[in-house]
């Protein structure tokens, strides 16, 4: 049975996840194309690596994880030649921020924006940074110093510090980057055509992949779980949850309810009013390729 800190660490990602992702489908975005980005990947590689400084494209593969490598070097390194990765950090804050201005206007948050994200910022910097190298670099940067922008901030750092320790425990489990998706789809979410084109893997490594986890006694033949890989994935789920439980208790108790209160609300805000989608991947992903060019996420 989890935690309490367990359940409410899953709470604050899961209602942090939809204003970060304000950040990749606001159409303000689309504006980093204007420095001279080749499309909308060229330009993500870039702003959501930059905190870790001028990185290589090994290291994008390794932290982001899940796209294949291919993809990721058709934007980096040679997006730091468009903007060094300060550069790109401070444009695509001012673009977050003006895109963030527009989508809450007439959004009312009942509370003190300044007191909320000073409780957050005193919460998150105590998060251990031990293992998790995205949000370790992203904790490093400034808080931005407008209310709003330091509360995408804050949801930011939140869904890395989990994101990070998902894939740390993907490891652990000899799950690679590419055979995690053939889980999510064995979870029914996506399609092996809608993932390979927008995480840039090849149909032919899809299926050598999927005779790996055959093999590993994870997924059937049609790429199913069997009882043992479905347990195996709960378990995956569970390390998690339990790896991110101090998400769960860096705040007091009536302090955490109201900043899930919050953040719940504002992610049905943004779904409801389609800002951002409730599920991925979003249906619209179906009509777009992997290449930078590409608008999709």
């Amino acid at each position: 049975m989890k935690s309490s800190a367990e359940r409410n660490a899953r709470r604050l990602a899961r209602a942090a996840e939809s204003l970060h992702s304000c950040s990749y489908y606001a159409p303000e975005i689309h504006q980093m194309k204007r420095f001279g980005y080749s499309g909308w990947w060229h330009s993500y590689f870039a702003y959501r690596s930059a905190p870790l400084g001028a990185a290589s494209a090994r290291e994008v593969v390794d932290l982001f994880y899940n796209f294949a490598p291919r993809m990721v070097e058709q934007a980096v390194p040679g997006c730091w030649e468009i903007l060094d990765p300060e550069a790109t950090r401070s444009t695509h804050l001012g673009i977050v921020e003006a895109a963030l201005l527009r989508i809450f206007k007439d959004f009312e948050f009942e509370r003190d924006l300044e007191g909320l994200v000073a409780l957050l910022k005193e919460g998150v910097e105590q998060l251990d940074r031990t293992d998790r190298p995205l949000f370790s670099a992203w904790a490093s940067e400034p808080w931005p110093s407008t209310p709003l922008l330091a509360l995408w901030h804050a949801a930011t750092l939140m869904r890395e510090f989990r994101f990070d320790g998902h894939n740390q425990c993907l490891r652990e489990f000899d799950i690679s980057g590419l055979g995690c998706h053939l889980l999510m789809v064995a979870d029914g979410r996506g399609t092996p055509q809608v993932i390979q084109k927008i995480r840039g893997w090849l149909p032919e490594e899809w299926e050598i992949e999927l005779l790996v986890l055959r093999d590993q006694g994870w997924l059937n033949s049609d790429g199913s779980y069997t009882d043992d890989g479905r347990q195996q994935r709960k378990l995956i789920e569970a390390l998690t949850d339990q790896r991110a439980s101090t998400l769960g208790t860096m705040l007091d108790p009536e302090s955490a309810m109201h900043t899930m209160e919050l953040l719940e609300r504002v992610s049905e805000f943004l779904i409801t009013a389609e800002v951002v989608p409730g599920h991925w991947p979003p249906k619209h992903l179906n009509r777009n390729d992997h290449s930078p060019g590409s608008a999709a996420r």
